[in-house]
């Protein structure tokens, strides 16, 4: 008897490199046993609503698109009751979570891995009322990785990232925090700090630090402090991307829940898309509360 896939595909994602994949992609599944129905979204909160509303019967679902239409699946699946297993086949342009997953970036591939790989157990993380999966930021560098285009970070690597950076100098801001985990209470001005669940970000490996795993229950934590010149911000940046070069105004720790207040609303990215604004931000780990499908051993 054929199992039930619901498969929701971002047909914008990337370079719309899932329409010239769509048949194939659909006949891997077809002829592993599932029984197909295809979702295309056409809006933003379009999977959300999706996974949310779906029907009862289906054993899975599969998304394809960038690391926003894997957020929104998640978010959606995280709503309700019962959790099924996701299945993720990249088109975006980072990807980053995918590449933490070990998903190949060829879709015809990663196809191939919701049909014959394993589950595995994820952390998941809760943002206030909402979710996300690997990363939640907020501040200056928050949307550096993502607008920065591909060819260039091809050419200069990390350079592209101080680049970057270096061209948002003239209108740095701080934002004056509260962050409180079990172990510490931290106050001053920062101009970013991210919670991470992911080997990398923005495209960029490593940033997040060492001794990653996915289904801990620890985020890593990377807090920024405002600089006094832009000299000690141009460290800030090369020790992010070149672990060799550390930082006074660089905190980093693990935990499993922080607490992050602000006087005034403070604009948060959560997996590359905008989160809303908040005075307050409670965020969790959720322990493998969600199983995605990743390449077996």
């Amino acid at each position: 008897m054929s199992q039930k896939m619901l498969f929701i595909y971002n047909p914008r994602a990337g370079k719309a490199q899932i329409r010239s994949n769509l048949l194939d992609i659909i006949d891997i599944f077809v002829k592993a046993g599932y029984e197909v129905t295809a979702y295309p979204t056409q809006a933003a909160g379009d999977a959300v609503k999706a996974v949310r509303t779906r029907r009862d019967g289906y054993d899975i679902v599969v998304c394809s698109g960038g690391d926003g239409t894997l957020d929104e699946v998640v978010s959606g699946m995280m709503q309700c009751d019962e959790k099924l297993p996701i299945g993720y086949i990249p088109a975006g342009s980072t990807n980053d979570f995918a590449n933490s997953l070990g998903i190949p970036k060829s879709m015809i591939k990663a196809a191939d891995v919701v049909v014959k790989g394993i589950n595995f157990p994820c952390d998941i993380g809760a943002f206030n009322y909402d979710s996300f999966i690997y990363v939640a930021a907020f501040g200056i560098f928050t949307d550096v990785s993502y607008e920065t285009k591909q060819d260039v970070k091809n050419v200069l690597g990390h350079a592209a990232y101080l680049v970057e950076g270096v061209k948002r100098l003239p209108s740095v801001r701080s934002y004056p925090l509260k962050i409180t985990n079990s172990d510490q209470v931290i106050e001053g001005e920062f101009l970013y700090g991210m919670v991470t669940n992911s080997y990398s970000v923005g495209g960029f490996r490593g940033i997040t630090g060492q001794d990653i795993l996915l289904d801990d229950g620890l985020f890593e934590v990377t807090l920024i402090r405002k600089p006094s010149n832009p000299l000690d911000l141009n460290n800030i940046i090369l020790a992010l991307v070149d672990k060799r070069v550390k930082s006074e105004h660089i905190h980093t720790f693990k935990t499993a829940r922080l607490i992050v207040e602000s006087e005034t609303p403070l604009s948060w990215t959560l997996d590359g898309e905008f989160g809303g604004e908040h005075c307050r931000a409670v965020i969790e780990n959720r322990r493998k509360v969600l199983d995605i499908r990743v390449p077996g051993e």
